[in-house]
């Protein structure tokens, strides 16, 4: 090999090195995991909600609310759907609570007067009365999976969770199909196209969760349904990397930083 050729196949080889360097050194937390399981809500009719993540604790207080698209059946004296708190959960995850313990899942109660692609939304939201807004949970970490049980009354609906990432953009994951008897347990893997990192700093860019969709279908009855959720977990990537100078990518530490400023 001439002397030429061999510098421009040494050089391309080195570019070739350097450029896997940068890829690892931008999704290297993509590469190694801590995960944690957070239980976002138990559905016990609670307001305040506090998980701790390592060294971090995260409180937030918000209610559940219901919407549902124009169909949904209303008179002089009631409207659709309702949503209550009752006295009933899933045998698999608490057995028959001889503890006495007070658990709670979250009932939704539906009519629509039209078949088809109606839908009925589950989402937090915050404030009191007519101050109340809509609120999008923030997730530690990177979430690889959404985990929730859910009571089926065999009706063709399926149930899909909204998230938003970092840009602002909300992706819907469909869950599953909902036409089954009793609870059962649903998970479902955050999809990879939903960026949870970034190049630049802070390279953590979580999800937050927005709400959850149940959709009739076109050919199953509407007039009067029931469906119960509890246990809404995440199974979620906790770790990252420390470098020198991380508190300066830490959002609540910038914050304090230049809060007089």
């Amino acid at each position: 090999m001439k002397q030429g050729s061999f510098r421009v196949l040494s050089l391309a080889m080195g570019l070739i090195l350097m450029a896997g360097i940068a890829v690892f050194s931008a999704f290297g937390d993509e590469n190694t995991v801590d995960y944690a399981a957070i239980v976002i809500d138990t559905f016990d009719g609670n307001t305040n909600h506090e998980w701790t993540v390592g060294s971090k604790t995260y409180s937030y207080d918000f209610i559940w609310k219901l919407d549902a698209s124009k169909f949904a059946t209303k008179t002089e004296d009631d409207a659709f759907p309702k949503l209550t708190y009752v006295p009933s959960w899933p045998m698999a995850v608490f057995g028959a609570n001889r503890d006495g313990k007070d658990l709670k899942s979250i009932g939704i109660w539906g009519k629509f007067d039209r078949r088809g692609y109606n839908w009925v939304d589950l989402y937090p939201a915050t404030g009191e009365g007519d101050d109340q807004e809509a609120f999008e949970i923030p997730i530690p970490g990177r979430i690889s999976y959404l985990d929730m049980w859910v009571w089926g009354a065999n009706l063709n609906y399926y149930l899909e969770a909204y998230v938003r990432d970092y840009n602002g953009v909300v992706h819907n994951i469909y869950v599953g199909n909902i036409g089954f008897q009793g609870w059962k347990n649903m998970r479902v893997a955050v999809p990879n196209n939903i960026r949870q990192s970034k190049r630049i700093l802070p390279r953590l860019a979580g999800l937050t969760f927005v709400k959850f969709r149940i959709w009739t279908t076109p050919l199953e009855r509407v007039d009067n349904f029931y469906v119960y959720i509890d246990q809404f977990k995440v199974l979620t990537d906790t770790f990252e990397s420390l470098y020198d100078g991380d508190e300066l990518a830490d959002p609540e530490r910038v914050q304090e930083f230049w809060a007089n400023n």
